[in-house]
């Protein structure tokens, strides 16, 4: 007998990587954007001094706002896309999440390096690079 008749039936890697690719985004999404707004003064002081002496000193407030907003929009899109994907198997919900998901990771990583916060700026990068595989797993 060979193996196909004695193993258990293959199962799609590919869909598993993304459906726990899109939890983990959904997760730390959500409970980022989610912290800015119970804690927006806490997180709008901290903020205002580590742009102090950078471009960005005279909008924190505005900037805080929208990447409260790309954060939580991300954690959404990526959580019901991967709703619909579980059901559907569509997949354009979660590939938008994801991509919504970078442009925040990318104003992130920015505002660290325009701070000089390097080190700061280097503990984004395998969270971006997961959100880069995680939507390449989507092509």
């Amino acid at each position: 007998m060979h193996c196909s008749e004695l193993c258990l039936q293959p199962f799609d890697i590919v869909a598993v990587l993304r459906v726990f690719g899109l939890a983990v985004m959904a997760i730390l999404f959500l409970q980022s954007g989610l912290d800015k707004i119970t804690d927006w003064k806490g997180n709008l002081g901290w903020l205002k001094g580590h742009f102090a002496n950078s471009p960005f000193r005279n909008v924190v407030p505005a900037l805080l706002g929208i990447l409260t907003l790309q954060e939580v929009l991300t954690g959404l899109l990526c959580l019901g896309g991967l709703g619909v994907y579980l059901v559907t198997g569509q997949t354009l919900t979660a590939v938008i999440g994801l991509v919504v998901g970078l442009t925040a990771f990318v104003a992130l990583f920015l505002g660290q390096r325009l701070a000089k916060d390097y080190a700061g700026a280097g503990g984004l990068v395998p969270y971006m690079v997961l959100n880069v595989i995680v939507l390449y797993l989507f092509r």
